[in-house]
C-alpha cells in the first residue's frame, strides 16, 4: 500500500508545470476529509463482512488517487510561489547582494549566483555576468567571493529561451536551479557585515550567523579552495580530477565533456552514490580503529554497527555540502539516514520500499528535483541495480578459487552494464532521443577504473591534501598518470570506432512497446516466456512505417527565421536562422539541428535560404554537418557548394502529391543586384497545402520590404494567402497597410527575438495589423508556431503554451 501511495505522490509531483485546471485547496480538503472517512468505515466494518478484500482494493484505489492529488496540488502551489518573482522586464538599478555560492568561469569572464536582497521582501536568487571591465581579470579567481556583501549595479533580464522542441529548455533549467532572473554587472562595491547592516539587512546578516548556513559557507569555501589548487596544480587532467572530486565541471574541457557524451560515461561525472559512500567508510574506518586502540570497551555499551552509524551518516551529510548537495548525492543521503532510522529501530526495509521512501522525501524537499534528467536516471539506476542485486544473490555460490571468482567478476560486471543499458534505454530516449551504442562497452573499462581506482583515489589524495599538502599532491600526481593511461586508451577507441550519438524520434507508443519488452526480458525466469519481448517490439517497427506528419512550422531561433515545410515525400527548410557569432553560440548546432532530429529529420529533400543575412543562413554550416543536404537553394552565387546549389528565382516551382511550392520573386533579370539590395532581392516563397482545410496558403516575405509587396501586388494581384509570415520580421519598411489589407491573412507572424535591439515586429506594423484586424503572433511571445495538417480545421499551436514557466 505505501508503495501504491509513494508511486502515486511522485506521479503528481511530475505533473509539474504542464497547463491544466488547478486543484483547489478546497476540494482537495473535502477529498482529504472524504478518504479518513472512508478509511475509518473501513477499520470498523471492513472486519465484520466478507467484502473486506473490496473495500481494501477501494481503499488502495483512493489512496492512490489522493497522493497522486496531493503530489499534483503540491508541485503547482511550489511553482507558483517560484514564478512570482521572476523578472519579466530588463532595467538598471543598484542592488545590495550577498554570494552564498561560488561562481564559474564563462566566456564573458565569471558566470555568478547571488542572492539579491533588496527586490523582493525575501531574497531571491539571480545568475550575473561579471566581466573583466569590472574586476580585473587577475584577481577574479572564477569566483566572487563567498560569504560576502556587495553593492552591484545591474543591468537586469528576463529569462527567454529558445522555445523550440529539442533545444535546451533554460527557462526551465532556471526554474529547477530557483534562479528567478540574470543580469550583468555595471559596476561592483565590496561591503562589510557592518555596512550590511548600516543598510538594514539586520535579519539577514543574523541568518547567516547560524550553525547551518555557517556549516553550508564553509563547504563552499573548501569546494573553492580545492579549485583554487588544481587551477594553480600541474597536473594535467587537474579538470577532470576536480570534477570527479566535488562535481565542480567549471574547468573542463568541452571536447572532453564531448567525448564524454559519445561514449555514454557522463553520469560519472556526477557525484554520486559511490563518491559519497567511498568517503564516509574511509572515515569511519579510521575512526574504528581509532575506537578499537583506544576504548574498545564501549562496544560492550553500543553494538559497533550502531555506534558507527552517526559517524557515518554525518560524513555522508558533509560530502554532499562539498559537492553543493546534487541531486545523486542527495539522494544517498536521504537512504542513508532512512537506513540508519530502521537499524536504529530494529526493523526491516526493503529496497524498493527504500528507494521509493527516498524518492518521496527529496520531491518533498525540492519538487523542483522532478523536472531533471539526473532524478530519473539516477533513481531508475538504483532499481535495476537492485534487481541485478537480488539475481547475484540468488546465484552466489560458496567455495569456489579465486580465479573461478574473477572470472565471475568479470562475467558479471559485462552482464551488468548490458543489463542498465538495455532497462535505462527508454528513459534515455525520453529524456534525450539520443544513445550511443559504446555506452555498454565503455562502462564495462570506465566504471571498473574510475570507479574502483580514480575516485578512491582522489578522495584519499584530498583527505591528506587537507593534512599533509606534499601527500595529498604526491597522490593526486599518481591518479594523474591513471587517468592519463584511461583517457588514453578512450581516445585510440574513439580513433578506431567514432562513435555518434544516435538520434530516434520515437513516438510515446513506441517507447511503452520497448519499456514492455525490456521490462519481460527482466522478469523472473518462468514468469513470461521471454519470446513475448520480441512481440512487444513489433510495434515500434510497425509504427516506424508510418508516414511523416504534414506540416509547417516556424521555429524560434531567436532574431532570425527559420521555417521547416515537411510532408509524406519531402522536408524543405526555408532558411536556417543564425547568431551574429555561431562560435559563440550556434543556433544551428544548438537549436535547427535538435529540432530536426527530434523530428525525425535524418535528411533535407532541399534547403532554401532567402539571402544570405546571417539570421537567415548563419546555421547552414552546422546543419550541413549534421544532416544530409540534397539541394540548397539562394538568392546568390555561394561557390562552396557547387555540387549541391541552385539560384532561386521567380517561376520555380516544386510539387508533391501534398504541397506546391511557389518562388514568387526575385525575377530572374533581378537576381544580380542581390549583393547590392540583399533584403528586396530575397526569395519569396508561397507555399499551398493541398487540403480542405482554411488554413493552407502561405506567403513567407524573407527580409523582403515595401518594393518587393508593391511587385508581388502587380504580379500576382489573385494570390491566396491565409498565413503571412512578416518579411525582415515585421520592421516598419515592411508589411505596408496596401499589402496587408489586399491579401487579408488570417494570421500574420513575426519571426523575431524577445527584446531584439531592432524593435522587431515595429509599432507602425502592429498598429496596421491591429486596424485590419489581422492577428499578429510572434515566436518571441508563442515559441515555435506550428500548423499540422494531418486533422480537421486544426489550429496553429504555439510551443510556449506546453508549460507554465514558458507562458508565464
Amino acid at each position: 500500500m505505501l508503495k501504491l501511495i509513494f508511486l502515486g505522490w511522485i506521479a503528481g509531483i511530475a505533473t509539474m508545470g504542464h497547463i491544466f485546471d488547478p486543484i483547489s485547496a478546497v476540494t482537495l480538503g473535502i477529498a482529504i476529509g472524504l478518504y479518513f472517512l472512508f478509511l475509518l468505515i473501513y477499520l470498523r466494518v471492513a472486519q465484520q463482512f466478507n467484502s473486506s478484500k473490496l473495500l481494501g482494493g477501494l481503499l488502495g484505489i483512493f489512496s492512490v488517487c489522493l497522493s497522486f492529488s496531493c503530489g499534483v496540488y503540491y508541485a503547482d502551489q511550489a511553482l507558483t510561489t517560484r514564478l512570482e518573482h521572476r523578472v519579466t522586464t530588463s532595467s538598471v538599478d543598484s542592488y545590495i547582494i550577498y554570494i552564498n555560492r561560488m561562481g564559474e568561469q564563462s566566456q564573458n569572464g565569471i558566470r555568478q549566483p547571488a542572492q539579491i536582497l533588496n527586490e523582493n521582501d525575501a531574497p531571491i536568487h539571480w545568475v550575473l555576468s561579471i566581466d573583466e571591465t569590472v574586476i580585473p581579470a587577475d584577481t577574479m579567481a572564477h569566483s566572487l567571493a563567498v560569504g560576502q556583501y556587495y553593492r552591484a549595479v545591474i543591468q537586469r533580464q528576463p529569462v527567454h529561451g529558445y522555445a523550440t522542441q529539442g533545444a535546451f529548455d533554460v527557462e526551465k533549467w532556471f526554474v529547477q536551479q530557483n534562479w528567478q532572473g540574470r543580469g550583468k554587472v555595471v559596476q561592483l562595491e565590496m561591503l562589510s557585515s557592518e555596512q550590511a547592516l548600516r543598510e538594514g539587512y539586520y535579519d539577514h546578516v543574523k541568518q547567516q550567523q547560524s550553525w547551518t548556513r555557517k556549516f553550508l559557507l564553509a563547504a563552499e569555501h573548501l569546494r573553492l579552495k580545492f579549485r583554487g589548487y588544481f587551477l594553480a596544480s600541474s597536473l594535467q587532467h587537474q579538470s577532470l580530477l576536480l570534477a570527479l572530486l566535488t562535481g565542480d565541471r567549471s574547468l573542463l574541457d568541452p571536447e572532453l565533456e564531448q567525448q564524454f557524451q559519445r561514449f555514454g560515461i557522463s553520469h560519472l561525472l556526477a557525484i554520486s552514490g559511490p563518491h559519497v559512500l567511498i568517503f564516509a567508510a574511509l572515515m569511519t574506518w579510521c575512526i574504528i580503529q581509532l575506537i578499537n586502540r583506544y576504548y574498545a570497551a564501549i562496544y560492550l555499551v553500543i553494538p559497533r554497527q550502531r555506534l558507527m552509524l552517526i559517524p557515518f551518516l554525518l560524513c555522508v551529510l558533509l560530502y554532499c555540502a562539498l559537492v553543493g548537495f546534487e541531486i545523486p548525492a542527495l539522494r544517498t543521503l536521504l537512504t542513508v539516514t532512512i537506513v540508519s532510522i530502521f537499524i536504529l529501530l530494529k526493523h526491516p526495509v526493503h529496497a524498493s520500499f527504500l528507494l521509493l521512501f527516498s524518492a518521496s522525501i527529496l520531491l518533498l524537499i525540492d519538487p523542483f528535483s522532478i523536472l531533471s534528467a539526473a532524478f530519473w536516471l539516477s533513481y531508475g539506476a538504483c532499481f535495476i541495480l537492485i534487481r541485478i542485486y537480488q539475481e547475484i544473490v540468488q546465484e552466489q555460490k560458496t567455495g569456489q578459487s579465486w580465479r573461478i571468482r574473477i572470472g565471475y567478476a568479470a562475467q558479471l560486471l559485462i552482464r551488468t552494464q548490458w543489463k542498465i543499458f538495455l532497462a535505462l534505454l527508454p528513459l534515455t530516449l525520453l529524456l534525450f532521443k539520443q544513445f550511443s551504442w559504446m555506452t555498454p562497452f565503455a562502462n564495462i573499462i570506465a566504471i571498473p577504473v574510475l570507479g574502483a581506482i580514480v575516485v578512491p583515489l582522489d578522495v584519499i589524495a584530498a583527505c591528506f591534501w587537507l593534512i599533509l599538502p606534499a601527500l595529498g599532491h604526491l597522490i593526486f600526481q599518481l591518479n594523474d598518470g591513471v587517468l592519463q593511461a584511461v583517457l588514453g586508451l578512450f581516445n585510440m577507441m574513439d580513433h578506431i570506432f567514432a562513435p555518434e550519438l544516435q538520434y530516434f524520434a520515437l513516438r510515446p507508443w513506441m517507447i511503452i512497446s520497448i519499456s514492455f519488452g525490456i521490462l519481460i526480458l527482466f522478469l523472473p525466469k518462468g514468469t513470461v516466456p521471454k519470446c513475448w519481448s520480441i512481440i512487444c517490439c513489433v510495434p515500434v517497427f510497425l509504427l516506424a512505417q508510418l508516414k511523416s506528419p504534414t506540416q509547417l512550422v516556424v521555429l524560434d531561433v531567436g532574431q532570425g527565421q527559420s521555417v521547416l515545410i515537411q510532408d509524406q515525400t519531402q522536408r524543405i527548410l526555408l532558411d536556417t536562422g543564425g547568431n551574429h557569432d555561431e562560435q559563440k553560440f550556434s543556433v544551428g548546432r544548438q537549436v535547427v539541428v535538435p529540432f530536426l532530429k527530434a523530428q525525425g529529420v535524418k535528411q533535407l529533400d532541399r534547403i532554401i535560404l532567402s539571402h544570405l543575412d546571417q539570421d537567415h543562413s548563419g546555421a547552414l554550416p552546422a546543419i550541413l554537418d549534421a544532416i544530409s543536404v540534397t539541394q540548397i537553394q539562394a538568392n546568390e552565387p555561394m561557390p562552396k557548394l557547387q555540387s549541391t546549389f541552385e539560384l532561386c528565382y521567380a517561376g520555380q516551382r516544386f510539387e508533391t502529391p501534398e504541397t506546391i511550392i511557389q518562388v514568387l520573386s526575385p525575377a530572374p533579370q533581378e537576381i544580380g543586384r542581390a549583393d547590392t539590395n540583399r533584403n528586396e532581392s530575397s526569395c519569396v516563397m508561397h507555399i499551398e497545402f493541398k487540403n480542405n482545410q482554411p488554413i493552407r496558403h502561405f506567403l513567407i516575405m524573407g527580409d523582403a520590404g515595401w518594393e518587393t509587396e508593391f511587385k508581388l501586388l502587380q504580379h500576382y494581384p489573385d494570390l491566396r494567402v491565409d498565413v503571412l509570415v512578416l518579411g525582415h520580421h515585421g520592421s516598419r519598411h515592411s508589411s505596408a497597410y496596401d499589402f496587408l489589407q489586399h491579401y487579408r491573412p488570417q494570421y500574420a507572424i513575426a519571426s523575431a527575438g524577445a527584446t531584439n535591439r531592432y524593435g522587431h515586429p515595429s509599432i507602425e506594423v502592429q498598429a496596421r495589423l491591429a486596424a485590419l484586424q489581422i492577428p499578429l503572433l510572434s515566436t518571441a511571445k508563442a515559441g515555435s508556431i506550428s500548423f499540422s495538417f494531418d486533422q480537421a480545421n486544426e489550429q496553429p499551436r504555439f510551443y510556449r503554451h506546453q508549460y507554465r514557466w514558458l507562458t508565464q
